[in-house]
């Protein structure tokens, strides 16, 4: 199912459309360029990081918990999905209680209730269930792991218990997705197989999968929210790791939407008469760094001159001016911001005298080594990015040495942490990152007690004040109590420069004049029902 990687050129994309199955001159058909080298994983979880949510999770499926993607002008915010409500207990906050939807039926007509929710979390989480897919549980790994238990009330009750207090659970389970139990009865109880024709709740429905080459995704029509029954007919997701590629694609008309243009293409794109479509979302590039014995981050001298030692304003201008400079981990102006006294500010002079206290300089240098990816989700423009940073580095005196790797393999190093054999010698890692929810965006990165693959502290950093806070938000289920302890916890490691923080990117796409209807959202995924071809 998953051959050897191949580059899709702008030549053959032509090729790959005319085989489509099935489309007629009649269908509205969007076309869409990814960034992955390859599609999602098809099966309920997605693979590719937030492109895999935004493209194969929130089409064909749906979570308990759904995003309201509908407004430009604000933030996400959570919105009910499969279930109806949720609530907590008041004498027992690990015990929550889910009422579901009813009347949602999977792509191949099953009822979706109370028994598919308890199996596909058996999917993922339960090792001796005869459905547990460990491709599926490793994508999933990262927001399943605050659940303890799960159990049916009734047909359309579900209660889920916390392994403790977690007042950001219902984040978590916006990410993870539900799958028809018959349709993989249906197929022999196979994945392989189901990834082939899988069946979930969602507004698209996958019709022909092609790996490495294609996904066609067709309309529901029998979706179970009347208001998100897509405009467009069919949906055809290409990867296309290139971002040159995806451009010329565009603009010989053989696709209508890509992802991440390069910045240096945006003029001949509008020149075009091409759509250059930006929000702000909560969206960061940064490193995230090991503090493991050999790395030289240890030391917070070593951390901060790393931070002041990048000319952001001037990478901003390298992006086309289509990211601003990041701050931290959070933007500023944010509920969880605070107010941090390290300002991440370019200034080599101060960047080499914390060096120099530190034993490094420009003839003795710093020597780390940092996991980059040539592309993938949200990673904007990486190579020259990466190389930017380097001539700032080696500026200061620090040495930066790379080993590149296909996005989804870098996602799995991330996956195994800084200790794992495979990152030996490795001090950081490039893995563009999201603050939609607390979680992701502060807990279980800043938790010496949330290591990867549940938690997201890939470098082992440990640092008891960010612990207590951690604990603390993670008991204040007043939505006001919540963001001061998170602006408390963001000041903190800002202060404690945890991570290198780069810049954050304005999410932007190039669409054919003909798209119509898309609102961007401020998110990592997408509505992409309302969108028609005209």
């Amino acid at each position: 199912m998953r051959p050897r990687w191949k580059t899709v050129t702008a030549a053959a994309v032509l090729a790959l459309l005319a085989h489509s199955s099935g489309a007629t001159a009649q269908e509205k058909v969007l076309r869409v360029a990814m960034t992955a080298a390859d599609v999602p994983l098809t099966t309920g979880q997605p693979s590719q990081g937030g492109e895999g949510l935004r493209f194969m999770g929130v089409t064909v499926y749906d979570g308990l918990v759904n995003w309201d993607l509908s407004s430009f002008e604000k933030a996400a915010v959570l919105k009910p999905g499969l279930a109806e409500s949720w609530s907590v207990s008041d004498s027992d906050k690990t015990v929550w209680t889910f009422k579901l939807r009813r009347g949602v039926k999977f792509h191949d007509g099953s009822d979706f209730n109370a028994d598919s929710v308890v199996w596909n979390f058996d999917k993922l989480m339960k090792r001796d269930s005869p459905q547990f897919d460990q491709a599926q549980s490793i994508q999933g790994s990262q927001y399943y792991g605050t659940i303890a238990s799960w159990r049916k009330i009734d047909d359309f009750t579900v209660e889920i218990k916390t392994k403790k207090p977690d007042s950001v659970l219902p984040y978590n389970l916006a990410n993870l997705y539900f799958s028809s139990s018959a349709n993989w009865e249906k197929l022999g109880k196979d994945w392989n197989k189901v990834a082939f024709s899988p069946a979930g709740t969602g507004p698209w429905m996958l019709k022909t999968l092609v790996p490495r080459e294609r996904a066609e995704l067709v309309k529901n029509p029998n979706y179970w929210d009347p208001k998100r029954i897509p405009k467009s007919d069919r949906l055809v997701l290409l990867p296309m790791p290139d971002a040159n590629t995806r451009v010329a694609a565009l603009l010989a008309g053989q696709i209508d939407w890509v992802e991440a243009p390069p910045p240096d293409a945006i003029p001949r794109l509008k020149s075009q008469g091409m759509q250059i479509v930006t929000n702000q979302y909560p969206h960061i590039w940064p490193y995230q760094i090991s503090y493991l014995e050999d790395s030289p981050f240890r030391d917070i001298r070593v951390r901060k001159a790393a931070n002041l030692a990048i000319d952001r304003e001037g990478m901003v201008k390298l992006l086309g001016g289509l990211a601003t400079p990041a701050k931290g981990m959070i933007t500023k102006g944010h509920p969880w911001f605070g107010n941090p006294t390290f300002d991440l500010r370019y200034d080599p002079k101060e960047a080499m005298r914390l060096l120099a206290e530190a034993g490094y300089s420009p003839s003795k240098p710093a020597k780390i080594k940092v996991i980059i990816s040539p592309a993938g989700s949200g990673q904007m423009q990486p190579l020259p990015m990466n190389e930017f940073v380097k001539e700032n580095f080696r500026d200061v005196g620090i040495d930066m040495e790379f080993e590149v790797m296909d996005w989804e393999a870098l996602r799995g190093r991330r996956r195994a942490g800084a200790w794992a054999p495979e990152n030996k010698g490795m001090h950081g890692i490039n893995n563009s990152w999201a603050f939609w929810d607390p979680d992701i965006g502060l807990l279980k990165t800043a938790a010496s007690f949330e290591p990867v693959p549940t938690g997201f502290n890939w470098g082992r950093y440990s640092d008891p004040k960010a612990d207590d806070l951690v604990t603390r938000a993670k008991l204040a289920f007043d939505p006001e109590e919540q963001n001061k302890l998170l602006a408390e916890l963001h000041t903190h490691i800002v202060d404690q420069a945890m991570w290198i923080w780069m810049v954050h990117d304005l999410n932007p796409r190039a669409m054919s004049p003909k798209v119509k209807g898309f609102v961007q959202a401020q998110s990592w995924v997408q509505d992409l029902t309302p969108v028609e071809m005209q």
